[in-house]
C-alpha cells in the first residue's frame, strides 16, 4: 500500500481520552480533532477595523481561513488567488508569490477532498520502487527523495511513495494506487529499453515522466513520454578523452545491465570518445552486464589477465567500479598508476576508496526536483508531453584513481604474469 510522505508535518503521540478531557476542562476549550482533520492556521494580530470588517469577509468562525477571506485581503477575485495558489502558468511570478506568501502568513490551508471533487485531482504524485533492483535504488534514493517532496510540498503537492517486489507486482501496485486515487501521476525511475511501466500507464491514461529514457536502438519506438535525464553518454565520451589526455591508448568498457536505457547509451558514449579520438574498437575491451562490486572485480581480473590488457577502464557505474580495487590487489597491480579508473554515480563510498575514485557526479536531489515540477505540470496540462524534456550534464569529479599510464599494455601484461606466478 503506498503511504503518503507529507514533509513538515510531524508527528504527534496521542493522548488517552481522559487526559484531552481534563485538559479541556481545564482550558474551557472544546476537545481537539484528531491529528488527520487539524487545519493549522494563523490568523494575524492586527484587527481590522470596523469599516474593514464591514467590506471584507471574516474567516470562519471555527477559525479555518477561507480562499474568500484570503482573495478579499489581497484585492484579488478568487479565481486569480485559486489558479496562483495552483501554480498556473497564466499567473504571473509575482502574483504568485504574493499570494503564497499571503497564504502562509494567514495560515490558509485548502481542503483536500474539496479540491478533489472540484479539479479531480488528490494532489499526490507517485513513485513506486521497484525492491528486487539489484542495488534497490541505492545510489540516489535518499537525495532524489529530498528534491520530489521538496519541489512538491512548495507546490503544495504531497508524495505517496509504494514498492513492488516484481515487474508483475509492479503493475498491480501502480494501478491499485490509480484506482484508489493515491496519485495523479507517477514518476518511473531507472527507465528500461522496453519498459512495460509506460504501456501500462498508457493504456490507462494516466500522466507519468521518465527519469531516464527509453527505446534505445529500437527503430519503432515513439518517443511519446516526458522525461528528465542526464547525459551519461557525454561523461563516458569525457572520460576516455579525459584517459586519453593522460596517455592512455587501450582504453576498456565496463557496462551494467543490458536491459536498461542508460547502459546502451553510456557504451554509445565510450563508442563516440573512441571515434573522436581515431581509436580502435575493440570487442576483447568490451564487458557488459556488469552490475555489483563483485561482477566488477570479475570484469576487471579477466580484461588484466589478458595477452593485451588495458590501462584504463571506463566503467558505466561506481559500484562495479568498486570491484576494480579488489581485482587490483588481488592481482599485485597499484590503481591509478598500473591501472586508471572513471566511473559514473558519485556514490560516497568513491570518496572513501584509496585512491580515491576518480567520478562523474549526478545531482540526484535537483533531478528529483526537476521531474516533480515537470509532471505537475502535465498533469495540470501547463505544457505538452513533448515540450517536458530535459537532459543535464554530469559533473566531473576529479580524484586520485586515474593518471598517465605508468607502463605500455605489453609491459603490464608481463608484469601481471611475473606477479602472479
Amino acid at each position: 500500500m503506498g503511504r503518503t510522505l507529507e514533509p513538515g508535518l510531524p508527528e504527534t503521540q496521542p493522548q488517552s481520552a481522559p487526559n484531552l478531557l481534563c485538559a479541556a476542562m481545564q482550558r474551557k476549550k472544546p476537545l481537539p480533532k484528531p491529528v488527520s482533520e487539524l487545519l493549522l492556521t494563523h490568523m494575524p494580530s492586527a484587527q481590522p477595523s470596523s469599516n474593514a470588517s464591514a467590506q471584507r469577509p471574516r474567516a470562519a468562525r471555527s477559525g479555518r481561513v477561507t480562499i474568500t477571506y484570503l482573495a478579499s485581503t489581497l484585492g484579488l477575485t478568487k479565481g486569480t488567488v485559486s489558479r496562483a495558489l495552483n501554480g498556473y502558468s497564466d499567473i504571473s511570478e509575482t502574483t504568485r508569490l504574493r499570494v503564497q506568501r499571503a497564504a502562509e502568513r494567514l495560515g490558509y490551508r485548502p481542503l483536500s477532498h474539496a479540491q478533489a471533487i472540484r479539479t479531480g485531482r488528490v494532489r499526490s504524485l507517485g513513485l513506486v520502487l521497484q525492491i528486487d533492483e539489484h542495488d534497490a535504488h541505492a545510489p540516489f534514493l535518499t537525495d532524489f527523495l529530498a528534491g520530489v517532496t521538496q519541489a512538491a510540498t512548495e507546490l503544495g503537492w504531497t508524495l505517496a511513495v509504494a514498492t513492488a517486489k516484481s515487474d508483475a507486482h509492479m503493475q498491480e501496485t501502480l494501478g491499485r494506487l490509480v484506482d484508489e486515487h493515491k496519485a495523479d501521476g507517477f514518476i518511473l525511475p531507472r527507465t528500461r529499453v522496453a519498459d512495460p511501466r509506460v504501456e501500462f500507464l498508457h493504456a490507462m491514461n494516466v500522466p507519468f515522466i521518465l527519469f531516464g529514457r527509453s527505446g534505445f536502438g529500437d527503430k519503432t519506438y515513439q518517443d511519446n513520454a516526458s522525461w528528465f535525464d542526464i547525459s551519461g553518454e557525454d561523461a563516458m565520451r569525457d572520460a576516455v578523452l579525459r584517459l586519453h589526455g593522460f596517455g592512455h591508448r587501450r582504453i576498456a568498457f565496463v557496462g551494467g545491465g543490458s536491459e536498461y536505457n542508460y547502459s546502451h547509451l553510456r557504451k554509445q558514449g565510450y563508442c563516440d570518445g573512441l571515434r573522436a579520438l581515431d581509436l580502435t574498437y575493440s570487442q576483447d575491451l568490451i564487458r557488459e552486464n556488469v552490475r555489483l562490486a563483485t561482477d566488477g572485480a570479475e570484469a576487471t581480473e579477466a580484461l588484466m589477465r589478458a595477452d593485451m590488457p588495458p590501462t584504463a577502464i571506463v566503467f558505466s557505474t561506481d559500484e562495479a567500479a568498486m570491484g576494480a580495487y579488489v581485482a587490483c590487489e588481488k592481482l599485485g597491480l597499484e590503481l591509478g598508476k598500473d591501472l586508471s579508473i572513471i566511473a559514473y554515480d558519485g556514490i560516497p563510498e568513491g570518496v572513501f576508496a584509496r585512491p580515491a575514485l576518480t567520478t562523474f557526479s549526478v545531482d540526484s536531489r535537483r533531478a528529483g526536483e526537476r521531474l516533480a515540477q515537470m509532471l505537475i505540470s502535465q498533469i495540470r496540462e501547463d505544457a505538452s508531453v513533448d515540450t517536458l524534456r530535459e537532459l543535464a550534464p554530469a559533473t566531473l569529479v576529479p580524484r586520485q584513481s586515474d593518471g598517465p599510464p605508468r607502463r605500455s599494455p605489453s609491459e603490464l601484461a608481463a608484469y601481471i604474469a611475473a606477479k602472479n606466478r
